[in-house]
């Protein structure tokens, strides 16, 4: 990070900015690989390898697809087919996958302050498809890959300081965790995309988001000198704060 980021965080606003399913159409790009998957292996072997693929995530704490194909190979055999599949995730044309509005939105916020990519995620296929997504260079290096960002703070705010943060995030569950955590010095924002944001089974569970989007790119017709007024304050137990 440089002086001139590390006072304008001091003197302002950090937005914190996650990646999948907030800028990126992760569920998209999962149904892809799905289709592929059945396409080289028939609908037993994409089911086969999700399985995989969850059971990592339980085990790691973050989803691993090239691990995943990694065991999958090993249960396999030696099956050429696998290594094409790496060639598919790794060349993945993931700018196409960006939310409408997305880049435009990272430039906006940049205006109010300094912008940073908060992500979960492995130490190798994540940053590959940051990069490949054209945000490592959007946001000037500006990424932090974690395994449970909910359990950095500290590092957060050490690398980035500020009077006050922003946090976009598309999952519920780690909006509320990091508003019980710093309370009215973040404002969540909760982007209603993808999966996790549209579950069901998320209704009443967590606190309610201080601002809540039907997408991403309603941020470019937001007033963003409201979002730190919009701040509340942590709730003091299970309930959601109103």
């Amino acid at each position: 990070m440089s002086e001139r980021d590390q006072q304008a965080g001091k003197d302002g606003i950090v937005f914190l900015v996650d990646c999948d399913n907030t800028l990126l159409d992760n569920d998209r790009i999962q149904d892809d690989l799905r289709a592929r998957l059945e396409q080289e292996f028939g609908a037993e072997g994409r089911t086969r390898y999700w399985d995989i693929l969850e059971t990592l995530r339980s085990e790691l704490g973050y989803v691993d697809y090239l691990g995943a194909l990694q065991r999958f190979r090993q249960q396999s055999g030696s099956d050429a087919r696998l290594l094409r599949m790496s060639s598919f995730l790794l060349d993945y044309p993931f700018a196409e996958r960006l939310y409408p509005g997305a880049l435009d939105a990272l430039a906006r916020l940049a205006t109010a302050g300094t912008v940073v990519l908060l992500s979960d995620g492995d130490v190798v296929f994540q940053p590959h498809k940051i990069e490949r997504a054209g945000l490592w260079q959007a946001l000037a290096e500006r990424v932090l890959i974690y395994v449970h960002k909910e359990d950095m703070l500290a590092d957060v705010e050490w690398r980035y300081p500020a009077a006050h943060y922003v946090l976009i995030d598309d999952k519920p569950r780690l909006l509320d965790a990091i508003k019980r955590q710093w309370g009215d010095y973040v404002t969540t924002v909760f982007p209603r995309q993808g999966h996790y944001a549209l579950d069901p089974d998320n209704e009443g569970k967590y606190c309610t988001p201080d601002v809540t989007l039907e997408r991403i790119g309603d941020l470019n017709h937001l007033d963003l000198a409201t979002l730190r007024s919009a701040a509340r304050a942590a709730p003091t137990d299970g309930s959601e704060t109103s």
